[in-house]
């Protein structure tokens, strides 16, 4: 369980680095629950919604193959 939560933790981190590098390319754009913060200045993005997705599609195609 430890290691799931620490998985989607470092995924939500990656993704919100990557992002603004990404924005705009892709089917993953912006989902809904995807949050976005403008905090001085600066967006910061957090892709809950994206990540466990992401998740649940790596989780079935491991469990196929």
């Amino acid at each position: 369980m430890l290691k799931w939560l620490l998985t989607i933790a470092v995924i939500v981190i990656l993704l919100g680095l990557l992002t603004p590098r990404l924005r705009g390319r892709g089917p993953l754009r912006r989902l809904p629950g995807d949050i976005t913060l403008n905090i001085r200045g600066r967006d910061h993005f957090f892709p809950f919604t994206t990540t466990i997705l992401l998740s649940l599609v790596f989780y079935v195609l491991i469990r196929l193959f």
